[in-house]
Protein backbone atom coordinates (compact mmCIF):
# COMPACT_ATOMS: atom_id res chain seq x y z
CA UNK A 1 0.00 0.00 0.00
CA UNK A 2 0.93 4.08 -0.44
CA UNK A 3 0.98 6.42 2.22
CA UNK A 4 1.73 9.97 1.78
CA UNK A 5 2.97 12.03 4.77
CA UNK A 6 4.21 16.09 4.88
CA UNK A 7 6.99 17.15 6.06
CA UNK A 8 9.50 19.92 6.23
CA UNK A 9 12.94 20.18 4.82
CA UNK A 10 15.78 22.74 5.23
CA UNK A 11 19.24 23.85 3.92
CA UNK A 12 20.41 26.67 5.15
CA UNK A 13 17.99 29.04 6.47
CA UNK A 14 15.78 28.35 3.42
CA UNK A 15 13.20 25.84 3.79
CA UNK A 16 10.69 23.93 1.45
CA UNK A 17 7.61 21.30 1.79
CA UNK A 18 8.55 18.06 1.43
CA UNK A 19 6.28 14.75 1.12
CA UNK A 20 7.01 11.46 2.24
CA UNK A 21 6.43 8.88 0.08
CA UNK A 22 6.12 5.24 1.65
CA UNK A 23 5.16 2.11 -0.33
CA UNK A 24 5.06 -1.72 1.51
CA UNK A 25 4.89 -4.29 -1.11
CA UNK A 26 5.75 -8.13 -1.65
CA UNK A 27 9.15 -9.72 -2.04
CA UNK A 28 12.01 -9.95 -0.20
CA UNK A 29 12.51 -7.76 3.09
CA UNK A 30 14.46 -4.32 2.15
CA UNK A 31 13.98 -1.08 3.51
CA UNK A 32 15.16 1.59 1.48
CA UNK A 33 15.51 5.25 1.27
CA UNK A 34 15.81 7.70 -1.85
CA UNK A 35 15.43 11.39 -2.66
CA UNK A 36 19.01 12.21 -2.06
CA UNK A 37 19.17 11.64 1.89
CA UNK A 38 22.51 12.35 3.69
CA UNK A 39 24.08 9.93 5.90
CA UNK A 40 22.08 10.54 8.69
CA UNK A 41 18.63 10.56 6.96
CA UNK A 42 19.58 6.93 5.69
CA UNK A 43 20.16 6.01 9.38
CA UNK A 44 16.44 6.58 9.76
CA UNK A 45 15.86 3.04 9.23
CA UNK A 46 17.40 2.17 11.78
CA UNK A 47 15.60 4.47 13.99
CA UNK A 48 12.31 3.95 12.67
CA UNK A 49 12.65 0.13 12.97
CA UNK A 50 13.65 0.00 16.62
CA UNK A 51 10.88 2.80 17.45
CA UNK A 52 8.29 0.72 15.50
CA UNK A 53 8.75 -2.05 17.38
CA UNK A 54 8.95 -0.83 20.78
CA UNK A 55 6.09 0.92 20.78
CA UNK A 56 3.96 -1.68 19.86
CA UNK A 57 3.78 -2.04 16.20
CA UNK A 58 4.69 -4.71 14.22
CA UNK A 59 7.42 -3.96 11.27
CA UNK A 60 6.60 -5.02 8.04
CA UNK A 61 7.80 -7.47 6.49
CA UNK A 62 8.09 -6.68 2.97
CA UNK A 63 9.82 -4.53 0.55
CA UNK A 64 9.71 -1.25 1.77
CA UNK A 65 10.04 2.25 -0.16
CA UNK A 66 10.42 5.62 0.83
CA UNK A 67 11.12 8.80 -1.09
CA UNK A 68 11.56 12.05 0.14
CA UNK A 69 10.43 14.33 -2.82
CA UNK A 70 10.93 16.54 -4.07
CA UNK A 71 14.01 14.30 -5.29
CA UNK A 72 16.13 17.03 -6.42
CA UNK A 73 16.97 18.47 -3.17
CA UNK A 74 19.74 17.22 -0.62
CA UNK A 75 17.90 16.19 2.51
CA UNK A 76 19.93 15.82 5.80
CA UNK A 77 19.63 15.70 9.15
CA UNK A 78 17.33 13.36 11.46
CA UNK A 79 14.19 15.38 11.27
CA UNK A 80 12.73 13.35 9.37
CA UNK A 81 12.49 10.42 11.62
CA UNK A 82 9.09 10.88 13.02
CA UNK A 83 7.07 11.68 9.46
CA UNK A 84 9.05 8.41 7.93
CA UNK A 85 7.65 6.24 10.93
CA UNK A 86 4.03 7.65 10.23
CA UNK A 87 4.05 7.05 6.52
CA UNK A 88 5.32 3.29 7.02
CA UNK A 89 2.48 2.85 9.60
CA UNK A 90 0.37 4.15 7.18
CA UNK A 91 1.67 2.20 4.27
CA UNK A 92 1.01 -0.77 6.51
CA UNK A 93 -2.82 -0.59 7.72
CA UNK A 94 -1.59 -0.01 11.17
CA UNK A 95 -3.25 3.11 11.32
CA UNK A 96 -6.08 4.98 9.89
CA UNK A 97 -5.55 8.87 10.12
CA UNK A 98 -6.87 11.98 8.53
CA UNK A 99 -3.27 13.99 8.15
CA UNK A 100 -3.82 16.34 5.06
CA UNK A 101 -3.62 19.43 6.46
CA UNK A 102 -0.86 18.42 8.73
CA UNK A 103 3.01 18.04 8.75
CA UNK A 104 5.38 16.53 10.72
CA UNK A 105 9.25 16.58 11.77
CA UNK A 106 11.21 15.03 15.05
CA UNK A 107 14.69 12.80 15.09
CA UNK A 108 13.48 9.62 17.17
CA UNK A 109 14.79 7.41 19.94
CA UNK A 110 14.73 3.55 20.00
CA UNK A 111 11.79 3.95 22.39
CA UNK A 112 9.80 5.91 20.48
CA UNK A 113 11.06 9.45 22.24
CA UNK A 114 10.88 12.21 20.17
CA UNK A 115 13.89 14.59 20.28
CA UNK A 116 14.63 18.43 19.25
CA UNK A 117 15.98 19.40 16.08
CA UNK A 118 17.13 23.05 14.72
CA UNK A 119 15.68 24.96 12.62
CA UNK A 120 12.07 25.22 13.82
CA UNK A 121 10.90 28.50 13.78
CA UNK A 122 12.08 28.78 9.56
CA UNK A 123 10.29 25.36 8.91
CA UNK A 124 7.57 26.46 10.84
CA UNK A 125 7.19 29.79 8.71
CA UNK A 126 7.43 27.78 5.41
CA UNK A 127 4.41 25.29 6.56
CA UNK A 128 2.27 28.24 7.22
CA UNK A 129 2.83 29.60 4.00
CA UNK A 130 2.12 25.70 2.26
CA UNK A 131 -1.56 26.59 4.21
CA UNK A 132 -0.27 23.34 5.85
CA UNK A 133 -2.88 23.95 9.87
CA UNK A 134 -0.90 21.83 12.13
CA UNK A 135 2.52 21.61 12.73
CA UNK A 136 3.94 18.64 15.17
CA UNK A 137 7.12 19.10 16.48
CA UNK A 138 9.33 18.05 19.25
CA UNK A 139 7.90 19.26 22.55
CA UNK A 140 11.05 21.15 23.28
CA UNK A 141 10.78 23.58 20.05
CA UNK A 142 7.03 23.67 20.10
CA UNK A 143 7.39 27.28 22.20
CA UNK A 144 9.94 28.34 19.22
CA UNK A 145 7.62 27.01 16.24
CA UNK A 146 4.45 28.91 18.46
CA UNK A 147 6.39 32.51 17.55
CA UNK A 148 4.58 32.08 14.28
CA UNK A 149 0.99 33.28 14.51
CA UNK A 150 -1.62 31.10 11.66
CA UNK A 151 -0.70 28.20 12.55
CA UNK A 152 -1.04 25.46 15.31
CA UNK A 153 1.94 24.09 16.73
CA UNK A 154 1.93 21.05 18.94
CA UNK A 155 5.08 19.77 21.48
CA UNK A 156 5.24 15.73 21.04
CA UNK A 157 7.39 14.13 23.52
CA UNK A 158 6.79 10.67 21.94
CA UNK A 159 4.50 8.64 19.23
CA UNK A 160 2.21 7.09 21.40
CA UNK A 161 1.29 10.83 22.23
CA UNK A 162 0.72 11.65 19.36
CA UNK A 163 -0.98 9.02 17.88
CA UNK A 164 -3.47 9.29 20.76
CA UNK A 165 -4.15 12.54 19.79
CA UNK A 166 -4.52 12.06 16.07
CA UNK A 167 -7.30 9.13 16.95
CA UNK A 168 -9.34 11.74 18.86
CA UNK A 169 -8.53 9.57 22.37
CA UNK A 170 -6.67 12.10 24.06
CA UNK A 171 -6.11 15.65 22.36
CA UNK A 172 -3.35 17.62 22.88
CA UNK A 173 -2.71 21.29 23.29
CA UNK A 174 -1.45 23.67 21.08
CA UNK A 175 1.52 25.45 22.30
CA UNK A 176 0.46 29.18 23.33
CA UNK A 177 1.75 31.90 20.99
CA UNK A 178 5.03 33.62 21.95
CA UNK A 179 5.35 37.08 22.03
CA UNK A 180 8.15 39.27 21.54
CA UNK A 181 8.78 41.17 24.53
CA UNK A 182 11.25 43.98 24.36
CA UNK A 183 14.32 41.64 25.93
CA UNK A 184 15.99 44.36 28.38
CA UNK A 185 17.08 42.29 31.35
CA UNK A 186 18.01 44.39 34.18
CA UNK A 187 21.49 42.43 34.63
CA UNK A 188 22.54 43.78 31.28
CA UNK A 189 25.39 46.41 31.40
CA UNK A 190 25.33 50.17 31.41
CA UNK A 191 28.03 53.12 30.22
CA UNK A 192 27.17 54.37 33.77
CA UNK A 193 30.06 52.01 34.79
CA UNK A 194 32.72 53.15 32.06
CA UNK A 195 34.49 56.25 33.40
CA UNK A 196 35.80 59.10 31.93
CA UNK A 197 36.34 58.13 27.68
CA UNK A 198 33.86 60.77 26.59
CA UNK A 199 35.37 60.68 23.14
CA UNK A 200 34.77 56.78 22.83
CA UNK A 201 31.40 57.18 24.30
CA UNK A 202 30.19 59.64 21.46
CA UNK A 203 31.63 57.55 19.35
CA UNK A 204 30.07 54.75 20.08
CA UNK A 205 26.61 56.53 20.24
CA UNK A 206 27.20 57.69 16.77
CA UNK A 207 27.58 54.16 15.64
CA UNK A 208 25.12 52.75 17.34
CA UNK A 209 22.81 56.11 15.73
CA UNK A 210 23.40 54.85 12.18
CA UNK A 211 24.53 51.03 12.30
CA UNK A 212 28.94 52.31 11.85
CA UNK A 213 31.31 50.03 12.18
CA UNK A 214 33.94 51.73 14.65
CA UNK A 215 37.80 50.47 15.94
CA UNK A 216 38.84 51.33 19.28
CA UNK A 217 43.02 51.33 19.42
CA UNK A 218 44.51 51.84 22.90
CA UNK A 219 46.33 50.55 25.23
CA UNK A 220 45.94 47.23 28.07
CA UNK A 221 43.64 48.34 30.29
CA UNK A 222 41.77 51.10 29.37
CA UNK A 223 38.50 50.28 28.93
CA UNK A 224 37.93 48.68 25.10
CA UNK A 225 36.29 45.37 25.61
CA UNK A 226 34.53 47.59 28.36
CA UNK A 227 33.06 49.89 25.90
CA UNK A 228 32.00 47.37 22.86
CA UNK A 229 30.10 44.83 25.56
CA UNK A 230 28.01 48.37 26.37
CA UNK A 231 27.16 48.98 23.00
CA UNK A 232 24.10 46.29 22.78
CA UNK A 233 22.96 48.51 25.83
CA UNK A 234 22.72 51.80 23.49
CA UNK A 235 21.00 49.63 20.40
CA UNK A 236 17.54 50.22 19.30
CA UNK A 237 14.83 47.64 20.09
CA UNK A 238 14.55 44.84 17.42
CA UNK A 239 11.30 44.93 15.56
CA UNK A 240 9.27 42.31 15.32
CA UNK A 241 10.80 40.87 11.75
CA UNK A 242 14.83 41.78 12.76
CA UNK A 243 13.90 39.15 16.23
CA UNK A 244 12.38 36.56 13.20
CA UNK A 245 15.22 36.99 11.03
CA UNK A 246 18.07 36.41 14.08
CA UNK A 247 15.92 33.59 15.91
CA UNK A 248 15.36 31.77 12.55
CA UNK A 249 19.75 32.01 11.96
CA UNK A 250 20.25 30.64 16.01
CA UNK A 251 17.25 28.28 15.29
CA UNK A 252 19.59 26.38 12.48
CA UNK A 253 22.55 26.44 14.34
CA UNK A 254 21.11 25.00 17.20
CA UNK A 255 21.46 27.14 19.81
CA UNK A 256 18.00 28.87 20.98
CA UNK A 257 17.42 28.45 24.26
CA UNK A 258 13.83 26.95 24.96
CA UNK A 259 12.89 29.05 27.76
CA UNK A 260 13.49 31.84 25.53
CA UNK A 261 12.09 30.95 21.80
CA UNK A 262 12.44 34.21 20.39
CA UNK A 263 15.97 35.80 20.02
CA UNK A 264 14.67 39.71 21.48
CA UNK A 265 17.74 41.45 22.51
CA UNK A 266 20.34 42.18 19.55
CA UNK A 267 23.26 39.51 19.36
CA UNK A 268 26.62 40.57 20.98
CA UNK A 269 29.18 38.13 19.07
CA UNK A 270 32.87 37.91 20.09
CA UNK A 271 34.94 35.08 18.81
CA UNK A 272 38.40 34.73 20.00
CA UNK A 273 41.20 35.37 17.46
CA UNK A 274 41.78 31.90 16.99
CA UNK A 275 39.03 31.59 15.08
CA UNK A 276 39.02 30.26 11.39
CA UNK A 277 37.82 32.57 8.36
CA UNK A 278 35.02 29.03 8.32
CA UNK A 279 34.05 29.69 11.69
CA UNK A 280 33.67 33.40 10.45
CA UNK A 281 31.76 32.99 7.57
CA UNK A 282 30.13 29.71 8.08
CA UNK A 283 30.82 26.21 6.70
CA UNK A 284 30.92 22.52 6.61
CA UNK A 285 29.51 20.11 4.06
CA UNK A 286 26.02 21.72 4.20
CA UNK A 287 27.00 25.43 5.01
CA UNK A 288 26.34 26.43 8.89
CA UNK A 289 26.07 30.07 9.87
CA UNK A 290 29.12 31.32 11.17
CA UNK A 291 30.03 34.22 13.72
CA UNK A 292 29.03 36.82 11.03
CA UNK A 293 25.30 35.55 10.72
CA UNK A 294 24.86 34.74 14.24
CA UNK A 295 25.76 38.19 14.85
CA UNK A 296 22.90 39.27 12.70
CA UNK A 297 21.12 42.56 13.30
CA UNK A 298 23.59 42.98 16.31
CA UNK A 299 27.42 43.42 17.19
CA UNK A 300 30.20 41.44 16.38
CA UNK A 301 33.05 42.45 18.59
CA UNK A 302 36.57 41.15 17.74
CA UNK A 303 38.98 41.89 20.34
CA UNK A 304 42.96 41.59 19.77
CA UNK A 305 42.23 42.59 15.63
CA UNK A 306 45.61 42.20 14.75
CA UNK A 307 45.91 38.61 16.50
CA UNK A 308 42.84 37.60 13.95
CA UNK A 309 44.32 35.26 10.81
CA UNK A 310 44.95 37.29 8.07
CA UNK A 311 42.52 35.11 5.97
CA UNK A 312 39.49 35.14 8.83
CA UNK A 313 39.88 38.95 8.61
CA UNK A 314 40.00 39.45 4.98
CA UNK A 315 36.45 37.02 4.56
CA UNK A 316 35.16 40.03 6.52
CA UNK A 317 35.43 42.51 4.10
CA UNK A 318 32.60 41.62 1.64
CA UNK A 319 30.07 40.56 3.98
CA UNK A 320 30.80 44.58 5.57
CA UNK A 321 30.15 45.79 2.29
CA UNK A 322 27.05 43.43 1.20
CA UNK A 323 25.28 42.38 4.04
CA UNK A 324 25.14 39.28 3.16
CA UNK A 325 27.40 35.63 3.20
CA UNK A 326 27.14 33.38 0.91
CA UNK A 327 28.91 30.06 1.22
CA UNK A 328 29.48 27.43 -1.95
CA UNK A 329 30.08 23.88 -1.47
CA UNK A 330 29.63 20.59 -3.31
CA UNK A 331 25.69 20.04 -1.99
CA UNK A 332 25.08 24.05 -2.81
CA UNK A 333 25.45 27.57 -1.73
CA UNK A 334 23.85 28.96 0.98
CA UNK A 335 23.31 32.80 1.67
CA UNK A 336 23.17 34.04 5.37
CA UNK A 337 22.34 37.85 6.04
CA UNK A 338 24.85 39.44 7.93
CA UNK A 339 23.71 42.71 8.39
CA UNK A 340 26.11 43.77 11.67
CA UNK A 341 27.71 46.14 13.50
CA UNK A 342 31.27 45.89 13.69
CA UNK A 343 32.78 46.95 16.78
CA UNK A 344 37.22 46.45 16.50
CA UNK A 345 39.61 46.52 19.36
CA UNK A 346 43.40 46.70 19.51
CA UNK A 347 46.60 47.77 21.22
CA UNK A 348 48.97 50.01 18.77
CA UNK A 349 51.71 47.95 19.10
CA UNK A 350 53.03 44.22 20.38
CA UNK A 351 53.70 45.56 24.52
CA UNK A 352 50.46 47.71 23.97
CA UNK A 353 52.06 51.38 24.95
CA UNK A 354 52.73 53.30 21.63
CA UNK A 355 51.90 56.55 22.36
CA UNK A 356 51.20 56.00 26.39
CA UNK A 357 51.48 59.24 28.18
CA UNK A 358 53.25 57.67 30.75
CA UNK A 359 54.49 54.21 30.04
CA UNK A 360 57.47 53.65 27.66
CA UNK A 361 57.44 51.39 24.84
CA UNK A 362 59.30 48.14 24.66
CA UNK A 363 58.79 47.63 20.79
CA UNK A 364 60.93 48.57 18.00
CA UNK A 365 59.58 50.59 15.34
CA UNK A 366 59.93 48.00 12.77
CA UNK A 367 57.82 46.10 15.21
CA UNK A 368 55.09 48.47 15.49
CA UNK A 369 55.01 48.68 12.07
CA UNK A 370 54.84 44.80 11.64
CA UNK A 371 52.18 44.94 14.01
CA UNK A 372 50.11 47.30 12.32
CA UNK A 373 50.87 46.14 8.91
CA UNK A 374 48.64 43.02 10.22
CA UNK A 375 45.43 45.16 9.23
CA UNK A 376 45.16 45.58 5.60
CA UNK A 377 44.18 49.44 3.74
CA UNK A 378 41.05 47.68 2.43
CA UNK A 379 39.81 46.45 6.27
CA UNK A 380 41.01 49.71 7.99
CA UNK A 381 38.78 51.72 4.98
CA UNK A 382 35.97 49.83 5.82
CA UNK A 383 35.44 50.57 9.66
CA UNK A 384 33.71 54.06 9.46
CA UNK A 385 35.00 55.44 13.04
CA UNK A 386 38.23 55.06 14.30
CA UNK A 387 38.59 56.09 18.13
CA UNK A 388 41.68 56.51 20.14
CA UNK A 389 40.95 55.09 23.88
CA UNK A 390 43.49 56.74 25.91
CA UNK A 391 44.35 55.49 29.64
CA UNK A 392 41.71 56.66 32.25
CA UNK A 393 43.21 58.74 34.58
CA UNK A 394 42.96 58.24 38.56
CA UNK A 395 40.93 61.49 38.74
CA UNK A 396 38.30 59.94 36.40
CA UNK A 397 38.70 56.61 37.84
CA UNK A 398 37.86 58.17 41.47
CA UNK A 399 35.25 60.38 40.78
CA UNK A 400 31.67 59.08 42.08
CA UNK A 401 29.73 61.55 40.23
CA UNK A 402 27.13 59.06 37.89
CA UNK A 403 28.10 59.27 34.85
CA UNK A 404 25.43 59.10 31.48
CA UNK A 405 22.93 56.41 31.71
CA UNK A 406 22.62 53.68 28.14
CA UNK A 407 19.03 54.41 28.74
CA UNK A 408 20.03 58.42 28.11
CA UNK A 409 22.23 57.68 25.59
CA UNK A 410 19.40 54.84 23.67
CA UNK A 411 16.74 57.79 24.00
CA UNK A 412 19.25 59.58 21.76
CA UNK A 413 19.79 56.94 19.18
CA UNK A 414 16.19 56.26 18.82
CA UNK A 415 15.33 59.73 17.70
CA UNK A 416 17.79 59.63 15.44
CA UNK A 417 16.66 56.13 14.40
CA UNK A 418 13.41 57.56 14.45
CA UNK A 419 14.48 59.93 11.65
CA UNK A 420 16.02 57.24 9.68
CA UNK A 421 13.12 55.84 9.41
CA UNK A 422 10.77 58.10 8.22
CA UNK A 423 13.19 59.42 5.78
CA UNK A 424 14.09 55.83 4.61
CA UNK A 425 10.43 54.30 4.32
CA UNK A 426 9.90 51.93 1.18
CA UNK A 427 13.50 51.86 0.17
CA UNK A 428 14.69 48.99 2.25
CA UNK A 429 17.31 50.98 3.92
CA UNK A 430 17.45 50.72 7.86
CA UNK A 431 20.00 52.66 8.94
CA UNK A 432 23.22 55.18 7.55
CA UNK A 433 25.26 52.90 7.05
CA UNK A 434 23.09 50.93 4.64
CA UNK A 435 22.82 53.79 2.10
CA UNK A 436 23.74 52.84 -1.21
CA UNK A 437 25.05 54.64 -3.15
CA UNK A 438 22.46 56.39 -4.98
CA UNK A 439 20.24 57.45 -1.72
CA UNK A 440 23.72 58.92 -0.42
CA UNK A 441 23.27 61.39 -3.06
CA UNK A 442 19.54 62.20 -2.57
CA UNK A 443 19.27 62.26 1.43
CA UNK A 444 23.33 63.36 2.18
CA UNK A 445 22.29 66.87 1.53
CA UNK A 446 25.64 69.28 2.62
CA UNK A 447 25.61 73.06 3.14
CA UNK A 448 27.92 74.93 1.00
CA UNK A 449 30.31 75.53 3.64
CA UNK A 450 30.09 71.34 4.83
CA UNK A 451 30.71 70.69 1.11
CA UNK A 452 33.48 72.74 0.48
CA UNK A 453 35.68 71.70 4.03
CA UNK A 454 35.14 68.01 2.47
CA UNK A 455 36.34 69.00 -0.54
CA UNK A 456 39.57 70.45 0.46
CA UNK A 457 40.01 67.48 2.95
CA UNK A 458 39.40 64.65 0.33
CA UNK A 459 42.82 66.29 -1.44
CA UNK A 460 44.91 66.81 1.43
CA UNK A 461 44.05 63.54 3.98
CA UNK A 462 44.45 61.33 0.16
CA UNK A 463 40.73 59.64 0.63
CA UNK A 464 39.33 56.87 -0.90
CA UNK A 465 35.85 56.90 -2.75
CA UNK A 466 35.18 54.30 -0.36
CA UNK A 467 36.40 56.59 2.25
CA UNK A 468 34.49 59.83 1.25
CA UNK A 469 31.28 57.71 1.22
CA UNK A 470 31.53 56.46 4.85
CA UNK A 471 32.38 60.02 5.78
CA UNK A 472 29.22 61.16 4.21
CA UNK A 473 27.56 59.01 6.16
CA UNK A 474 28.80 59.32 9.09
CA UNK A 475 28.33 62.68 8.41
CA UNK A 476 24.77 61.85 8.03
CA UNK A 477 24.35 60.21 11.40
CA UNK A 478 25.96 63.28 13.61
CA UNK A 479 23.10 65.11 11.85
CA UNK A 480 20.60 62.78 12.51
CA UNK A 481 21.53 63.08 16.02
CA UNK A 482 21.41 66.99 16.78
CA UNK A 483 18.14 66.93 14.86
CA UNK A 484 18.81 68.40 11.40
CA UNK A 485 18.16 67.43 8.49
CA UNK A 486 20.68 69.54 6.56
CA UNK A 487 25.05 68.23 6.97
CA UNK A 488 26.77 71.22 8.27
CA UNK A 489 29.73 71.61 8.57
CA UNK A 490 30.93 70.82 12.23
CA UNK A 491 28.96 67.56 10.85
CA UNK A 492 31.70 67.03 7.84
CA UNK A 493 34.39 67.99 10.66
CA UNK A 494 33.48 65.56 13.50
CA UNK A 495 33.25 62.14 11.14
CA UNK A 496 36.16 63.31 9.35
CA UNK A 497 37.95 63.75 12.86
CA UNK A 498 36.91 60.02 13.38
CA UNK A 499 38.24 59.21 10.50
CA UNK A 500 41.63 60.22 10.33
CA UNK A 501 43.09 58.14 13.48
CA UNK A 502 44.61 55.74 10.64
CA UNK A 503 47.07 58.93 9.58
CA UNK A 504 48.62 58.67 13.31
CA UNK A 505 49.71 54.77 13.18
CA UNK A 506 49.54 54.01 9.59
CA UNK A 507 51.17 56.64 7.82
CA UNK A 508 53.81 57.55 10.31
Amino acid sequence: MFSMVKSIGIFGIDTYTIQIEADVSGGLPSFDIVGLPDAAVKESRDRVRAAIKNCGFKFPTGRITVNLAPADKKKEGAIYDLPILLSILLASDQIKLNINDCAFLGELSLDGKVRPVNGVLAMCITAKQAGIKSLFTPSDNAAEGAVIEGIDVYGVSEIKELLNHLNESAKLTPAKHTAADGGRTPEMLDFSDVKGQITAKKALEIAAAGGHNILLIGPPGAGKSMLAKRLPTILPEMTFEESIETTKIHSVAGIINKNSPIVTVRPFRSPHHTISAAGLTGGGTVPKPGEISLAHNGVLFLDELPEFRRDAMEALRAPLEDGVVTVSRVSGTVTYPSSITLVAAMNPCPCGFYGHPTKPCTCSANMVRKYLGRISGPMLDRLDLHVEVPPVDYKALSNTAKAETSAQIRERVNKAREMQNRRYAGTGVTCNARLTPALLRKFCVMSEDASDYLSRSFDELGLSARAYDRILKVSRTIADIDGSEKIEKHHVFAAIRFRSLDRKYWNE
